[in-house]
């Protein structure tokens, strides 16, 4: 998925990348399930704002469209859900405040987010992406979706802290946008490694992808570090 609504930084101190690139807790594995093997691609971020606040923030249409996307439909469980632009599908479960479940794109892929509360008022968001193991090939298959949710669990956070980008489809092509993108990249690149998840030629082949896909402007340039893309 492309990840919507960073924000575009004109004025004034940029995002710290790398902090927030940090700030995410990334995992891959292979697990059993009823209809064979999947995927999971696993995301723990802390909110520095009370439970209630992130769960409207991810369940109420107008704020969700000013950090994530649009969305419309039979927004209840047992309902369907379209993103504009993007991703539709089932509400599997909803219980306010600590858990979504949703289809996404498709009846076996499969996004959970489990909310729970913090010592002095803030929030832990536990956040998988499930699809079978025919679909995603190997753990590299997180490489077409991580970098994404990162993006968006970034700008839940900057949405948290009154950051709200004009058009976030703009923003999440910015120059920044992108930035954050590469280095979302080589996270999962090290973390899908570490996993045992994907050969060496499968991580390459989905990281060339997902540049594409998430930092075209920026594939086959240097890293600021001069360590490649």
């Amino acid at each position: 998925m492309r990840h919507p609504g960073i924000h575009a930084h004109t004025e004034g101190p940029h995002m710290d990348i790398a902090h927030q690139i940090d700030a995410i807790d990334r995992k891959v594995g292979r697990q059993p399930s009823a209809d064979g093997e999947v995927i999971s691609v696993e995301l723990q971020r802390s909110y520095d704002a009370p439970i209630d606040e992130v769960w409207k923030a991810l369940t109420e249409p107008d704020r969700l469209q000013r950090w994530f996307y649009p969305v419309s439909g039979d927004l209840r469980p047992g309902g369907t859900f379209q993103l504009e632009g993007n991703a539709g599908g089932e509400i599997v479960e909803c219980a306010s405040p600590r858990l979504l479940k949703v289809t996404f794109g498709g009846a076996s892929s499969v996004v959970q987010l489990r909310l729970s509360s913090q010592d002095g008022g803030g929030t832990v968001l536990d956040f998988e992406h499930t699809v079978p193991l025919e679909m995603a090939g190997s753990g590299a298959g997180a490489l077409y979706v991580g970098p994404g949710w990162d993006g968006a669990l970034t700008s839940l956070h900057l949405y948290l802290h009154g950051e709200v980008a004009d058009d976030p489809a703009a923003a999440a092509s910015s120059p920044e946008g992108q930035e954050l993108c590469r280095q979302s990249i080589a996270a999962w690149v090290a973390v899908i490694g570490a996993s045992g998840t994907a050969t060496d030629d499968e991580i390459a082949a989905g990281k060339a992808a997902a540049m594409q896909q998430f930092a075209p402007d920026l594939a086959g340039t240097p890293s600021p570090d001069g360590s490649g893309t």
